[in-house]
């Protein structure tokens, strides 16, 4: 059986090194600008025509921007308009990145831990900025709830301090082993239905059955994880706006 650890592995397509340091680009990089260039050419086509009856790929273009915007609109409200542009980007990444790793031969950027931690950064720091502009040091005072006894404080501005904190690290590491543990179990079932299948044909066929409701799943999670990690994003986003 092979080894189910071997797709997540990074190879450089284009070695290249800059000051000693390894600068290639790999299999992972290259599937990224896959990603960003179907984005690019399904969202052309969608607008392309801007038909008053939407065609198919208008019509599939038109539910994720309703998506997107009601997700804003329900967790952000009215002020949360502004942000789209960056929410919807973000959704449209992760998520083309959780499909395009379906496909056989592809390779799953969401399932490295580096590439979910560097988004999870970008919208925790960008969350942060917005709450400082918006409401100065007053912004501080998410740490340390109105109403509070101030001799609470010893004990909730550190809870709240590491709740904070530790958001980049929960978004991150949730996308990243929902993705990881899925694509180990796949290789492992397509492991199995090989080695059954290939001596013993009816044996082979419920391995085989398990596999296709696993795929069928995977895939659901690969939407599911893009939803969560873009509604989360709205949640803090939220906090940052109007704080808690």
């Amino acid at each position: 059986m092979a080894n189910p650890i071997e797709q997540f592995k990074i190879q450089p397509i284009i070695p290249l090194e800059a000051a000693g340091v390894n600068i290639s680009f790999t299999n992972s990089a290259a599937m990224m600008v896959v990603s960003v260039i179907l984005i690019t050419v399904f969202l052309t086509l969608s607008v392309r025509s801007r038909a008053l009856v939407p065609g198919r790929w208008q019509s599939m273009a038109e539910v994720f921007y309703e998506f997107i915007a009601n997700m804003l609109r329900d967790n952000v409200g009215t002020e949360g308009r502004k942000y789209f542009p960056f929410i919807f980007t973000l959704f449209m990444f992760v998520l083309f990145g959780n499909v395009l790793g379906m496909i056989p031969g592809g390779f799953t950027y969401t399932s490295h831990v580096i590439v979910t931690f560097a988004m999870a950064l970008t919208v925790f720091i960008g969350v942060t900025i917005i709450g400082f502009a918006r409401h100065g040091l007053h912004f501080l005072r998410m740490f340390f709830p109105e109403g509070a006894p101030i001799a609470t404080a010893v004990i909730l501005v550190p809870i709240e301090l590491i709740s904070y904190f530790s958001r980049p690290f929960s978004l991150a590491v949730r996308l990243f082993a929902n993705m990881t543990v899925g694509h180990i179990i796949l290789k492992v079932m397509g492991g199995f239905v090989v080695s059954l299948g290939a001596f013993y044909v009816v044996p082979g066929v419920v391995p085989f059955a398990f596999l296709s409701a696993v795929t069928v799943l995977e895939f659901g999670i690969a939407l599911l994880q893009a939803y969560v990690f873009t509604i989360l994003s709205c949640i803090y986003l939220h906090d940052a706006v109007h704080m808690h």
